[in-house]
Protein backbone atom coordinates (compact mmCIF):
# COMPACT_ATOMS: atom_id res chain seq x y z
CA UNK A 1 0.00 0.00 0.00
CA UNK A 2 1.54 3.25 -1.02
CA UNK A 3 2.24 6.06 2.13
CA UNK A 4 1.80 9.79 1.53
CA UNK A 5 3.72 11.88 3.80
CA UNK A 6 1.97 15.41 4.10
CA UNK A 7 3.90 18.21 6.19
CA UNK A 8 2.17 20.33 8.19
CA UNK A 9 3.87 24.28 9.43
CA UNK A 10 2.59 26.65 11.98
CA UNK A 11 4.09 28.26 14.73
CA UNK A 12 7.29 26.64 14.00
CA UNK A 13 6.74 23.44 14.41
CA UNK A 14 6.55 20.93 11.89
CA UNK A 15 4.18 17.51 12.08
CA UNK A 16 4.75 15.28 9.75
CA UNK A 17 1.76 12.66 9.11
CA UNK A 18 1.23 9.83 7.31
CA UNK A 19 -1.49 9.45 4.96
CA UNK A 20 -2.63 5.96 3.82
CA UNK A 21 -3.15 5.54 -0.25
CA UNK A 22 -6.84 5.90 -0.25
CA UNK A 23 -7.05 3.14 -3.35
CA UNK A 24 -5.27 0.77 -0.84
CA UNK A 25 -8.43 0.31 0.85
CA UNK A 26 -10.38 -0.99 -1.98
CA UNK A 27 -11.31 -4.56 -1.72
CA UNK A 28 -10.71 -6.33 -4.69
CA UNK A 29 -13.92 -8.19 -4.86
CA UNK A 30 -16.14 -5.48 -4.67
CA UNK A 31 -13.56 -3.68 -7.59
CA UNK A 32 -13.88 -6.77 -9.80
CA UNK A 33 -18.06 -6.50 -9.58
CA UNK A 34 -17.78 -2.53 -10.63
CA UNK A 35 -15.43 -3.94 -13.46
CA UNK A 36 -17.65 -6.24 -14.53
CA UNK A 37 -20.74 -4.11 -14.94
CA UNK A 38 -18.96 -1.12 -16.34
CA UNK A 39 -18.16 -3.35 -19.58
CA UNK A 40 -21.80 -3.15 -20.42
CA UNK A 41 -22.20 -0.40 -23.04
CA UNK A 42 -24.35 0.91 -25.80
CA UNK A 43 -21.47 -1.33 -28.04
CA UNK A 44 -22.20 -4.18 -25.89
CA UNK A 45 -25.63 -4.15 -24.16
CA UNK A 46 -25.48 -7.91 -23.59
CA UNK A 47 -22.96 -9.88 -22.90
CA UNK A 48 -21.70 -13.81 -21.96
CA UNK A 49 -19.39 -14.79 -19.50
CA UNK A 50 -16.75 -15.89 -21.22
CA UNK A 51 -16.81 -11.88 -23.15
CA UNK A 52 -16.53 -10.23 -19.92
CA UNK A 53 -14.16 -12.64 -18.36
CA UNK A 54 -11.59 -11.96 -20.97
CA UNK A 55 -12.53 -8.27 -21.07
CA UNK A 56 -11.72 -8.50 -17.00
CA UNK A 57 -8.94 -10.45 -17.08
CA UNK A 58 -10.51 -12.60 -14.90
CA UNK A 59 -10.89 -16.69 -14.26
CA UNK A 60 -14.50 -17.56 -16.18
CA UNK A 61 -14.84 -19.56 -13.28
CA UNK A 62 -14.54 -16.14 -10.69
CA UNK A 63 -16.50 -14.41 -13.36
CA UNK A 64 -19.38 -16.13 -13.14
CA UNK A 65 -19.49 -16.14 -9.11
CA UNK A 66 -19.37 -12.73 -9.05
CA UNK A 67 -22.28 -12.07 -12.06
CA UNK A 68 -24.35 -14.71 -10.22
CA UNK A 69 -24.41 -12.33 -7.03
CA UNK A 70 -24.82 -9.43 -8.70
CA UNK A 71 -27.87 -11.36 -10.41
CA UNK A 72 -29.02 -12.22 -7.45
CA UNK A 73 -29.46 -8.43 -6.33
CA UNK A 74 -30.94 -7.58 -9.22
CA UNK A 75 -27.88 -5.15 -10.82
CA UNK A 76 -27.89 -7.95 -13.33
CA UNK A 77 -30.29 -9.97 -15.56
CA UNK A 78 -30.53 -12.77 -18.41
CA UNK A 79 -30.90 -11.45 -21.52
CA UNK A 80 -33.94 -13.36 -23.72
CA UNK A 81 -31.59 -16.34 -24.77
CA UNK A 82 -30.51 -17.10 -21.45
CA UNK A 83 -27.10 -17.17 -21.77
CA UNK A 84 -25.79 -13.68 -21.76
CA UNK A 85 -26.63 -10.53 -19.41
CA UNK A 86 -27.32 -6.95 -19.32
CA UNK A 87 -27.67 -4.56 -16.66
CA UNK A 88 -30.53 -5.30 -14.07
CA UNK A 89 -33.18 -2.34 -13.57
CA UNK A 90 -31.94 -2.68 -9.70
CA UNK A 91 -29.07 0.07 -11.40
CA UNK A 92 -31.80 2.56 -13.19
CA UNK A 93 -33.23 2.61 -9.24
CA UNK A 94 -30.18 4.08 -8.01
CA UNK A 95 -29.33 5.78 -11.02
CA UNK A 96 -32.82 8.24 -10.25
CA UNK A 97 -31.73 8.45 -6.69
CA UNK A 98 -28.51 10.09 -7.18
CA UNK A 99 -30.58 12.53 -9.51
CA UNK A 100 -33.55 13.30 -6.95
CA UNK A 101 -31.26 14.33 -4.51
CA UNK A 102 -29.32 17.56 -6.99
CA UNK A 103 -30.83 20.82 -5.62
CA UNK A 104 -30.07 21.81 -9.68
CA UNK A 105 -32.65 19.36 -10.67
CA UNK A 106 -35.11 20.51 -8.20
CA UNK A 107 -34.54 24.49 -8.90
CA UNK A 108 -34.22 23.92 -12.77
CA UNK A 109 -37.40 22.23 -13.34
CA UNK A 110 -39.94 25.26 -12.95
CA UNK A 111 -37.75 27.27 -15.21
CA UNK A 112 -37.59 24.33 -17.85
CA UNK A 113 -41.48 23.97 -17.92
CA UNK A 114 -41.65 27.62 -18.32
CA UNK A 115 -39.43 27.54 -21.35
CA UNK A 116 -41.18 24.36 -23.16
CA UNK A 117 -44.40 25.87 -22.37
CA UNK A 118 -43.11 29.36 -23.71
CA UNK A 119 -41.25 28.51 -26.91
CA UNK A 120 -43.14 25.02 -27.38
CA UNK A 121 -39.84 23.01 -27.78
CA UNK A 122 -37.89 20.18 -25.55
CA UNK A 123 -36.15 21.47 -22.14
CA UNK A 124 -33.07 19.61 -21.15
CA UNK A 125 -30.77 19.93 -18.23
CA UNK A 126 -27.06 18.09 -18.70
CA UNK A 127 -24.16 17.36 -16.37
CA UNK A 128 -20.60 16.94 -17.80
CA UNK A 129 -19.19 13.32 -16.89
CA UNK A 130 -16.32 11.51 -17.97
CA UNK A 131 -15.78 14.23 -21.02
CA UNK A 132 -19.00 13.79 -22.27
CA UNK A 133 -22.29 15.90 -21.74
CA UNK A 134 -25.10 13.00 -19.20
CA UNK A 135 -28.85 13.96 -19.56
CA UNK A 136 -30.32 14.21 -15.99
CA UNK A 137 -33.98 15.31 -17.16
CA UNK A 138 -35.66 16.43 -19.93
CA UNK A 139 -39.11 18.39 -20.92
CA UNK A 140 -41.02 17.47 -23.92
CA UNK A 141 -42.33 20.45 -26.07
CA UNK A 142 -45.89 20.51 -27.24
CA UNK A 143 -44.94 20.11 -30.86
CA UNK A 144 -45.96 16.64 -32.81
CA UNK A 145 -42.32 16.62 -33.67
CA UNK A 146 -40.12 17.61 -30.62
CA UNK A 147 -36.54 16.70 -30.50
CA UNK A 148 -35.25 15.66 -27.23
CA UNK A 149 -31.97 13.81 -25.58
CA UNK A 150 -33.31 10.73 -23.02
CA UNK A 151 -32.35 10.87 -19.63
CA UNK A 152 -29.29 9.16 -19.11
CA UNK A 153 -28.24 10.01 -22.64
CA UNK A 154 -24.34 10.72 -23.67
CA UNK A 155 -23.82 13.02 -26.59
CA UNK A 156 -20.41 13.97 -27.25
CA UNK A 157 -19.48 17.65 -25.84
CA UNK A 158 -17.61 19.38 -29.33
CA UNK A 159 -20.58 19.27 -31.16
CA UNK A 160 -23.29 20.03 -28.91
CA UNK A 161 -24.55 22.91 -27.44
CA UNK A 162 -24.78 22.32 -24.29
CA UNK A 163 -20.89 20.34 -24.32
CA UNK A 164 -19.69 23.66 -25.49
CA UNK A 165 -21.11 25.27 -22.75
CA UNK A 166 -18.94 23.03 -20.18
CA UNK A 167 -16.08 22.80 -22.88
CA UNK A 168 -15.31 26.80 -22.66
CA UNK A 169 -15.39 27.07 -18.60
CA UNK A 170 -13.31 24.34 -18.25
CA UNK A 171 -9.85 25.32 -16.95
CA UNK A 172 -7.15 25.72 -18.93
CA UNK A 173 -5.57 21.96 -17.92
CA UNK A 174 -8.75 20.23 -18.12
CA UNK A 175 -9.32 21.67 -21.48
CA UNK A 176 -6.31 20.65 -22.61
CA UNK A 177 -6.46 17.49 -21.58
CA UNK A 178 -9.90 17.40 -23.96
CA UNK A 179 -8.14 18.28 -26.67
CA UNK A 180 -5.86 15.88 -26.82
CA UNK A 181 -8.38 13.21 -28.03
CA UNK A 182 -9.59 13.19 -31.47
CA UNK A 183 -12.75 15.27 -32.41
CA UNK A 184 -15.22 12.95 -34.00
CA UNK A 185 -17.00 14.20 -37.51
CA UNK A 186 -20.92 13.87 -37.07
CA UNK A 187 -22.18 16.29 -40.05
CA UNK A 188 -20.66 18.24 -42.94
CA UNK A 189 -20.96 21.02 -40.18
CA UNK A 190 -18.68 19.76 -37.02
CA UNK A 191 -16.34 21.35 -35.61
CA UNK A 192 -13.50 18.96 -35.95
CA UNK A 193 -10.62 21.33 -35.54
CA UNK A 194 -9.00 22.35 -32.29
CA UNK A 195 -8.03 25.58 -33.78
CA UNK A 196 -11.84 26.50 -34.69
CA UNK A 197 -13.39 24.55 -31.76
CA UNK A 198 -11.22 27.24 -29.17
CA UNK A 199 -12.27 29.95 -31.40
CA UNK A 200 -16.17 28.76 -30.62
CA UNK A 201 -15.36 28.43 -27.02
CA UNK A 202 -14.07 32.08 -26.76
CA UNK A 203 -17.09 33.29 -28.73
CA UNK A 204 -19.41 31.07 -25.66
CA UNK A 205 -17.30 32.87 -22.84
CA UNK A 206 -18.33 36.43 -24.35
CA UNK A 207 -21.87 35.73 -25.57
CA UNK A 208 -22.91 33.80 -22.43
CA UNK A 209 -24.67 30.86 -24.24
CA UNK A 210 -24.01 28.11 -26.97
CA UNK A 211 -25.02 27.65 -30.48
CA UNK A 212 -24.66 23.70 -31.70
CA UNK A 213 -25.90 24.70 -36.10
CA UNK A 214 -26.86 20.94 -37.00
CA UNK A 215 -23.34 19.95 -35.73
CA UNK A 216 -24.32 16.45 -34.36
CA UNK A 217 -27.21 15.85 -36.25
CA UNK A 218 -28.17 17.32 -39.64
CA UNK A 219 -31.25 19.17 -39.25
CA UNK A 220 -31.24 20.05 -35.65
CA UNK A 221 -30.01 22.92 -34.02
CA UNK A 222 -29.95 24.00 -30.59
CA UNK A 223 -29.46 26.66 -27.89
CA UNK A 224 -27.54 26.04 -24.55
CA UNK A 225 -26.79 28.47 -21.70
CA UNK A 226 -24.63 27.72 -17.79
CA UNK A 227 -25.88 26.98 -14.84
CA UNK A 228 -23.19 28.29 -12.01
CA UNK A 229 -22.56 26.85 -8.49
CA UNK A 230 -21.55 29.14 -5.50
CA UNK A 231 -18.24 28.91 -6.52
CA UNK A 232 -18.59 29.80 -9.88
CA UNK A 233 -17.99 26.57 -11.88
CA UNK A 234 -20.47 25.03 -14.65
CA UNK A 235 -22.65 22.94 -12.43
CA UNK A 236 -25.38 21.97 -15.20
CA UNK A 237 -26.48 23.20 -18.48
CA UNK A 238 -29.73 23.93 -19.78
CA UNK A 239 -30.54 23.56 -23.59
CA UNK A 240 -33.83 24.02 -25.69
CA UNK A 241 -32.75 21.81 -29.11
CA UNK A 242 -35.52 22.13 -31.81
CA UNK A 243 -35.57 21.15 -35.66
CA UNK A 244 -33.94 23.96 -37.89
CA UNK A 245 -36.74 24.83 -39.59
CA UNK A 246 -38.45 26.04 -36.19
CA UNK A 247 -35.15 27.34 -34.89
CA UNK A 248 -34.07 29.94 -37.30
CA UNK A 249 -30.92 31.94 -36.95
CA UNK A 250 -33.30 35.22 -36.40
CA UNK A 251 -35.13 33.25 -33.46
CA UNK A 252 -31.41 32.18 -32.05
CA UNK A 253 -31.04 35.55 -29.62
CA UNK A 254 -33.95 35.52 -28.56
CA UNK A 255 -34.12 32.18 -27.08
CA UNK A 256 -30.88 32.49 -25.54
CA UNK A 257 -32.25 35.46 -23.96
CA UNK A 258 -34.64 33.91 -22.38
CA UNK A 259 -32.49 30.81 -21.80
CA UNK A 260 -29.89 32.68 -20.24
CA UNK A 261 -32.49 34.86 -17.52
CA UNK A 262 -33.74 31.12 -16.64
CA UNK A 263 -30.11 29.78 -15.95
CA UNK A 264 -29.17 33.15 -14.31
CA UNK A 265 -31.78 32.63 -11.65
CA UNK A 266 -31.23 28.70 -10.74
CA UNK A 267 -27.54 29.77 -10.28
CA UNK A 268 -28.31 32.35 -8.30
CA UNK A 269 -30.72 30.01 -5.95
CA UNK A 270 -27.71 27.80 -5.87
CA UNK A 271 -25.32 30.33 -4.61
CA UNK A 272 -23.69 31.82 -7.17
CA UNK A 273 -23.26 35.64 -7.00
CA UNK A 274 -21.71 36.61 -10.11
Amino acid sequence: MEIILVQAYGKGMKETRVIKDPNGYNVRAVERALQILECFDDEHPEMGVSEIAQAVDLHKATTHRIMTTLLNFGYLERAVDGQRYRLGLRLTELGFRAVRRMDLRREALGHMNHLSQRWGEACDLSIFDQGEVLYIEMIQGSHALTIAAGVGQRLPAHCTASGKVFLAYLSAQELESFLSTSLTTYTWKTIASVMRLRQQLELVRQQGYAFDDEEFETGIRAVACPIFNREGRVAAVMSIPSPASRMTLERVPEIAGALAEATRAISHRLGWSG
